[in-house]
């Protein structure tokens, strides 16, 4: 039987080439990963520098957060701990003074700067007394009991004598002012290395003792300061 007439076409059929691509998952990552790759999709980002500063402030905004979360009272209470550290340590800072080292050592010398007098160690004491400042006029004034000491042949010069040491040595010949060497000599270890303050009383002690050493006559029979020879 013939059909005449407009009769309607036949459905085409796919070919070979219209089926869809089929990419598996592995080779599509790497795909996009090339793509993303490209200097075109990195031209506004952060550098190594401002990279590195986002992971500290994100490390330290965990260490907060993880404070803040086992504290009482949350961030607030963590902010009072740690004003409250602070007002500890600035008390502990004012009681004991700046740290230094525990006197004795080599460096700790007697004298710090260049040869003076006795004289000129009085003189200076007598202008940081006159201004005040008592420390330094201890430390002076325990120079000049020293050095006076040592223009006398009472102590050899030996550089590097701690106040201590001078103090030991000058009782051998001066035995009545054992004690009051002793304690001159801790005076001025107390403000030179302890962190101490000393006072105007103090500062008259050692001066009487420069005094009363000027017009002491040592002992004879007493053991030799200066090293056998």
């Amino acid at each position: 039987m013939t059909v005449t007439g407009g009769s309607a076409a036949a459905p085409a059929l796919p070919r070979a080439d219209d089926a869809p691509l089929d990419i598996s998952r592995l080779p599509a990552r790497e795909a996009a990963e090339r793509e993303l790759s490209k200097p075109m999709y990195h031209e506004n980002d952060p550098n190594i520098v401002e990279r590195g500063l986002d992971r500290f402030w994100d490390w330290v905004d965990g260490i907060l957060h993880a404070a803040s979360q086992s504290t009482p009272g949350g961030l607030v209470g963590l902010l009072a701990v740690a004003l409250l550290g602070i007002a500890l340590v600035a008390a502990l800072w004012w009681r004991l003074g700046t740290p230094h080292r525990a006197p004795g050592a080599t460096a700790d010398s007697l004298f710090s700067d260049g040869p003076r007098t006795a004289e000129e160690h009085r003189a200076a004491a007598a202008r940081h007394a006159i201004a005040g400042h008592w420390n330094q006029a201890v430390q002076e004034r325990m120079r000049a009991i020293v050095r006076s000491l040592e223009e006398r042949a009472l102590l050899d010069h030996r550089p590097g004598r701690t106040a201590d040491e001078a103090a030991a040595e000058a009782a051998r010949t001066l035995p009545a002012h054992a004690d009051a060497l002793r304690l001159a000599a801790r005076a001025f270890d107390d403000v030179t290395y302890g962190g101490r303050t000393a006072d105007e009383a103090a500062y008259r002690r050692v001066e009487e003792l420069d005094t009363a050493l000027e017009r002491t006559r040592p002992t004879l029979d007493s053991a030799p300061t200066g090293t056998p020879s």
